[in-house]
């Protein structure tokens, strides 16, 4: 597969953008690479576009099935895998808000809400920690109250909802707010 100038420098950074937000830069650069393909592909032509090893294609692949954000297809005629990634955007960002609420955020409530529990007996902990404990606590369930409002909201609201952006936050804030800049 050839690619062009452009798709090459798209894929490129969506390759160093992956690797900022703590994913592989093959991972990355083959999710791009899929998303772009105007067909499916199968992992040697995904090695050779993208002069990767096969192995790393394959691990990279898998990774990317984990997340949700490719799956497997076939090719009448063809036995191999052929593989394709999700091409609404809205679909994307809504699997990999999912998947990083999984691994990251869920176990951090988790052990944050341990924490909680676990101070009430903890005659060693000061009050200013315990307090600054409780306010990490209350923060990330009011975000995660807020993602659990917003994930099944249909993307044309959602879009809508972006759109406003600070008109929303100027109509909700108030003069003796703190939340708001």
């Amino acid at each position: 597969m050839k690619l062009s100038p452009t798709a090459q420098k798209y894929i490129l950074h969506w390759g160093e953008m992956g690797t900022r937000w703590g994913v592989n830069r093959t991972v990355a650069q083959i999710h791009a690479l899929l998303f772009l393909s105007p067909h499916p592909l199968h992992a040697e032509e995904i090695s050779e576009t993208l002069g990767v090893a096969r192995s790393n294609v394959s691990t990279s692949l898998k990774e990317l099935q984990s997340w949700g954000l490719t799956r497997v297809t076939h090719n009448l005629g063809d036995r191999r895998d052929h593989f394709v990634a999700h091409q609404d955007v809205w679909e994307i960002f809504r699997v990999v808000m999912e998947e990083r609420k999984k691994r990251e955020l869920d176990p951090t409530l988790t052990v944050l809400r341990e924490c909680a529990l676990e101070a009430d007996g903890d005659r060693e902990l000061d009050a200013i920690t315990r307090a600054r404990m409780d306010e990490v606590l209350s923060f990330m369930e009011d975000l995660m109250r807020a993602y659990e409002d917003f994930k099944g909201l249909p993307p044309p609201t959602l879009k809508r909802f972006l759109k406003m952006g600070g008109k929303m936050a100027r109509f909700l804030s108030t003069d003796d707010s703190n939340d708001l800049p």
